[in-house]
């Protein structure tokens, strides 16, 4: 038999990034306007052609995790830990009084514990295996900082990650959003990590030449659907968001940021490297997660685009936008935050979901900074250079991956006002 799909809020939000840690100061980072861009630190980046990263200068994993595990979980994991405990703080939800049977994790990346697999390697080369931390191989799966963050919370129910790419953040969201729809949890920390700025990790994308090497203005090296845009800004950071069934999220008088009413996801079947030229797909998961909102198109007030600066993607996610919302695409606000705070792969998606929250819970559309002079293919209202406020009650935000993975969420604003019931069925 058919069963009523749960609804399902967002009531925590916890972010580590570039341009503040902690839900207020990334807010704080985004009303300020300015990139995170500078010259990467962390390794001799001069054999590159990009030289530039957004780097976390002032995260301390002991304050969010015991001494022990402070020493021994990679960056990445950490990155998980934290944004995570800082979304149920936010939340004010206690797993302590929830049924841990029923409380899960899903955090997406790129790259997982790759990084601190290759520090590893340098070790193993220079003093052999007796060099080597003995635990590299529980931690440089995806699936480490799902699972130790379940077991530093004590999460006993769904633990699980998924690899694909700059949109792994957001698929973990849409994931985790099906899980509480279905019954299978009543909570899910939600969200996406990454930590890649190591040698071959930043490297093998300057290699593809998907980076930017705007070297003398790192500042201005992310610029999205600019006519100068030569590529992104690799970041490291992560952002998770406490996901909750509606009527428990009630009863115990939670926040409610908004909710989620649609996600759809494709794949372009295309290229590893280049997105399908006439953004078909792209569109098609956009459309899939605007028809389950029950919304139309000219009901969406915000989007928080990819926005990635790279020359092919901004183009063809112009094109996508234009395809799905028709006439309304010229009214509606649209945001790239990416040129403030990098470009986090498999972690952005969730950053932007949490940004976009934020815009709507403050009545204020962040800038696409950077954006000079925009490519006559991107016409849009892309917000250049300033913020504005504007009430936006329902955003979309999507991302896309190499190997031409699409994902869409739509979002309505606080308790999700107006929003259709959830159709019922065994999606």
């Amino acid at each position: 038999m058919p069963r009523e799909l749960k609804r399902v809020v967002i009531t925590g939000i916890g972010a580590v990034t570039p341009i503040g840690i902690g839900k207020d100061r990334l807010w704080e980072g985004v009303r300020r306007g300015r990139s995170a861009g500078g010259a990467v630190t962390r390794f001799d980046a001069s054999p590159l052609k990009s030289h530039i990263a957004a780097q976390i200068e002032d995260f301390d994993a002991a304050n969010y995790l015991d001494a022990k595990s402070a020493r021994r979980f990679d960056r990445f994991s950490c990155f998980s830990v934290a944004a995570s405990k800082m979304a149920l703080d936010d939340a004010r939800l206690s797993i302590d009084r929830q049924d841990g049977d029923r409380v899960g994790a899903y955090i997406g990346t790129a790259l997982g514990g790759v990084s601190n697999a290759e520090r590893e390697h340098e070790t193993f080369v220079q003093e052999g295996f007796r060099g080597v931390n003995r635990l590299i191989a529980l931690s440089v799966f995806s699936g480490a900082g799902a699972l130790n963050v379940s077991i530093a919370l004590g999460l006993k129910g769904p633990s699980l990650s998924n690899a694909n790419s700059c949109s792994s953040g957001t698929i973990a969201v849409g994931e985790a959003f099906r899980l509480i729809q279905h019954g299978q949890a009543d909570v899910m920390l939600a969200g996406g990590a990454e930590a890649p700025l190591s040698p071959l990790c930043f490297g093998a994308f300057d290699l593809i030449g998907a980076m930017s090497s705007r070297n003398d203005e790192p500042g201005r090296a992310s610029r999205p659907f600019d006519a100068g845009r030569d590529g992104f800004v690799m970041a490291e950071g992560a952002a998770v968001m406490v996901l909750e069934e509606r009527e428990q999220a009630i009863r115990r008088d939670a926040p409610i940021y908004g909710e989620l009413v649609g996600y759809g996801l494709t794949s372009d079947a295309h290229s590893m490297t280049i997105p399908r030229p006439d953004g078909s797909q792209a569109a098609r998961a956009m459309r899939l997660a605007l028809e389950e909102s029950g919304l139309a198109a000219e009901d969406i007030d915000y989007i928080n685009a990819h926005g990635s600066s790279t020359p092919l993607n901004d183009k063809t996610e112009t094109l996508a936008i234009k395809t799905v919302f028709g006439e309304a695409a010229r009214r509606i606000p649209i945001s790239a935050t990416k040129a403030m705070h990098g470009h986090a792969l498999g972690a952005s998606g969730a950053i932007e979901v949490a940004i976009g929250l934020l815009a709507m819970q403050n009545g204020w559309i962040p800038p696409t900074i950077n954006l000079d002079q925009p490519d006559p293919e991107c016409d849009l209202d892309y917000v250049p250079k300033e913020g504005r406020a504007a009430s936006a009650r329902r955003m979309m935000t999507q991302s896309f991956g190499f190997g031409g993975s699409n994902a869409a969420l739509v979002i309505a604003g606080t308790a999700g006002e107006g929003v259709p019931s959830p159709q019922t069925g065994n999606r």
